[in-house]
């Protein structure tokens, strides 16, 4: 099972992870916020994250949180949804991640994860950021900017098309794959789909006084 945000890293890890015969990715994994019904973090909705997964030809689980959420609440949820995904695939071991280069947050999964009985896989990790954005631009990845943070990158840049000129332009303290939460994306198209989405662009707003989250919804 991968865990699925919405964003480009982990369309990229499903890519990645379909490349090796003897994985099987049976279905992808997402935490929303309630009320909201939303990419906790990202902010991409559930309507998207459906049509994505049905585009990669998988069922999509959806693990829910409170908008007032700690850490314990969101490991017992995560626990609970990842204990139904086992009753539904019985053999199913190991959850996969998209994470490119931070390794204290790839050491938390671990170590959370092995607390309750699941393995953790990370097809991307270590890979050069920059050489990786444009690779997937290359074979086709479209994605589009739908979280900013603006302490660390223009706000004008939400809603933006992630590609050649977009990579050009970040600021160069800015990772080209927005690894350290510069930036969130949310897929459209790209070799993980059967088809590409036709994704409409909403509003931009402001949220906590520093994320510039743009809306997108199916078209």
């Amino acid at each position: 099972m991968l865990s699925w945000s919405g964003g480009k890293d982990a369309a990229w890890a499903l890519h990645a992870l379909r490349q090796d015969a003897g994985i099987e990715v049976v279905a992808l994994f997402s935490t929303l916020t309630e009320d909201y019904g939303r990419a906790s973090m990202q902010g991409v909705r559930q309507a998207v994250l459906q049509a994505q997964a049905e585009a990669a030809g998988l069922p999509l689980v959806c693990s829910w949180i409170p908008q007032a959420c700690d850490n314990a609440v969101y490991l017992q949820r995560t626990a609970q949804t990842l204990g139904e995904a086992r009753e539904r695939w019985p053999h199913l071991a190991t959850v996969a991640f998209g994470d490119l280069l931070l390794a204290d947050i790839r050491s938390w999964r671990e170590q959370q994860y092995a607390q309750m009985g699941w393995a953790c896989l990370f097809p991307l990790f270590g890979q050069n950021t920059a050489a990786l954005a444009r690779q997937m631009i290359d074979q086709g990845l479209r994605a589009q900017l739908c979280c900013v943070d603006t302490q660390q990158l223009d706000a004008s840049f939400a809603g933006e098309e992630f590609n050649h000129r977009l990579l050009e332009r970040l600021p160069g303290q800015v990772d080209a794959c927005g690894e350290h939460g510069e930036f969130h994306t949310c897929v459209s198209a790209g070799p993980m789909f059967d088809k590409a989405l036709t994704l409409v662009r909403g509003e931009t707003v402001l949220r906590d006084g520093r994320y510039a989250y743009t809306d997108f919804m199916p078209g």
